[in-house]
């Protein structure tokens, strides 16, 4: 493994990729978080295919170690667009981004919901969707940030059938070559037609149906929300389709959190992060796990 050690913004500018090697960007994050060490002791670990090249993005002095301010929130702003260009230009192959504070960034002039639409945007794309995926669970959103009294009008055939085609693409890209992909219900009991909601008539259904016509995955549901996960995380499907962020994260994380990795899907280079957030109150004590952080750099490096 070759190792770029951290330096200040805008250094990385002038790299280019190194000939047959990933070349893998890794931002700090929020330099008061975990981020940075949990950085350290990933890179420590050596846990990388392809012997890559890693080039770290940030400035660590920015903040004190559980101790977020406006300093630190300005780095972790800097780094993301400084990643995004060299990602943009092709100085770099995958990006892993560190974990950092939405409510800092957006004091700072972030417009964003996170930093999945904030990498989208900067590609100018739209077609694009998030998704997790863990040692047990692989689960696509349909919906991501919004607020969940807003699901059910955001929720669209055209939404559902997009993040079921990205998810298929993401699964047969890892080699399997015909995925199965649950698509989870919104309603309880999938609806019990209609008695509890119809979206899953109205909206998952038709969905479904143009899913499978594409002849790209065998897609089947509207799966009762209660039993669905399970299911996957038994091996009877691939991965899920959830309807809005909590439902597919909850059992990810319940089953997962030490090793799910957060993917930006439908970017023309991949985009990956740990799944989980700053953990201020542990920043510096020498608690943070690196294992999520060793996933999404290592997934980054399969992808590049």
């Amino acid at each position: 493994m070759r190792g770029i050690p951290p330096f200040p913004l805008g250094i990385a500018s002038a790299a280019t990729p190194s000939s047959g090697v990933p070349r893998i960007a890794i931002t700090l994050g929020d330099p008061a978080g975990i981020g940075p060490e949990t950085i350290d002791r990933a890179l420590e670990s050596s846990a990388f295919p392809n012997d890559p090249d890693f080039v770290l993005i940030g400035d660590r002095n920015a903040g004190r170690p559980g101790r977020p301010d406006a300093a630190s929130a300005r780095a972790a702003l800097a780094a993301l667009d400084e990643a995004s260009s060299l990602l943009r230009s092709g100085a770099v192959d995958a990006v892993v981004t560190g974990p950092v504070c939405k409510e800092s960034l957006q004091s700072q002039g972030f417009t964003f919901p996170g930093q999945t639409e904030f990498f989208a945007a900067a590609f100018g794309v739209r077609d694009y969707g998030m998704l997790l995926t863990g040692d047990t669970l692989t689960v696509g959103l349909a919906t991501i940030h919004e607020p969940l009294a807003r699901v059910p009008e955001l929720l669209s055939i055209e939404a559902i059938e997009r993040i079921g085609l990205l998810t298929a693409g993401f699964l047969r890209r890892r080699g399997i070559d015909a995925p199965r992909i649950a698509v989870a219900a919104l309603n309880p009991h999938a609806g019990e037609n209609g008695t509890f909601g119809d979206e899953e008539i109205r909206v998952i259904r038709p969905a479904i149906d143009k899913l499978n016509e594409s002849g790209h995955a065998h897609f089947h549901g509207p799966g009762v929300p209660d039993s669905v996960f399970r299911d996957a995380a038994r091996g009877t499907f691939d991965a899920v389709v959830a309807m809005y962020h909590d439902q597919g994260l909850i059992p990810l994380k319940l089953l997962d959190f030490e090793n799910a990795v957060n993917v930006t899907l439908g970017l023309p280079r991949p985009r990956t992060s740990p799944d989980h957030g700053t953990a201020f109150d542990i920043a510096g004590k020498n608690l943070a796990d690196p294992s999520s952080m060793i996933s999404a750099i290592r997934l980054a490096c399969e992808l590049a």
